[in-house]
């Protein structure tokens, strides 16, 4: 008997390829959830600006608190609708934070405040409408943070 090889046969895809019908759901379900949720936000940076402006503000302002306590020295916090600048009283700029390019002015309240931390070197805060002084961080008419720097302690908290 003589061996005869069994003829190869071509491969041929089954019948079973491709997706199914509830994967393509799927992915069109994720896909319209992240087109609804997460695109939106995503896209709104000046809102995330404006949040990193008003983070950024708070740090900078309890670290200028500190500074004066700790350097016995007074220092002024000028408030204007375009940024707030920090100095000595005595002089010399200590630091500045302007409102992002895209949202300037992001200061709602008009006008130009102050706020002098260890004022008169008595370790007290001082604002000069002698009452807790406001920042509502926002443009256009959309508020993205109401901040409150309180008289005589200079605790800067969110608003309620």
């Amino acid at each position: 008997m003589s061996a005869v090889a069994a003829p190869a046969r071509a491969w041929r895809p089954s019948a079973a390829a491709g997706f199914t019908l509830v994967e393509l759901v799927m992915v069109i379900v994720v896909v319209g959830a992240l087109a609804v949720f997460a695109l939106p936000r995503a896209l709104d940076l000046g809102a995330w600006r404006l949040r990193a402006f008003a983070d950024e503000l708070v740090a900078t302002t309890m670290a200028m608190q500190r500074l004066a306590l700790a350097q016995r020295r007074p220092v002024v916090a000028t408030v204007t609708p375009s940024g707030v600048s920090f100095a000595y009283a005595a002089g010399g700029e200590l630091a500045r934070l302007d409102c992002p390019a895209a949202a300037s002015p992001c200061i709602a309240e008009a006008g130009t405040r102050t706020v002098t931390f260890n004022a008169g070197h008595s370790g007290r805060t001082a604002t000069s409408t002698g009452l807790a002084l406001p920042l509502t961080i926002g443009t256009g008419g959309q508020t993205v943070q109401a901040l409150l720097i309180e008289a005589e302690t200079g605790l800067i908290r969110p608003a309620s």
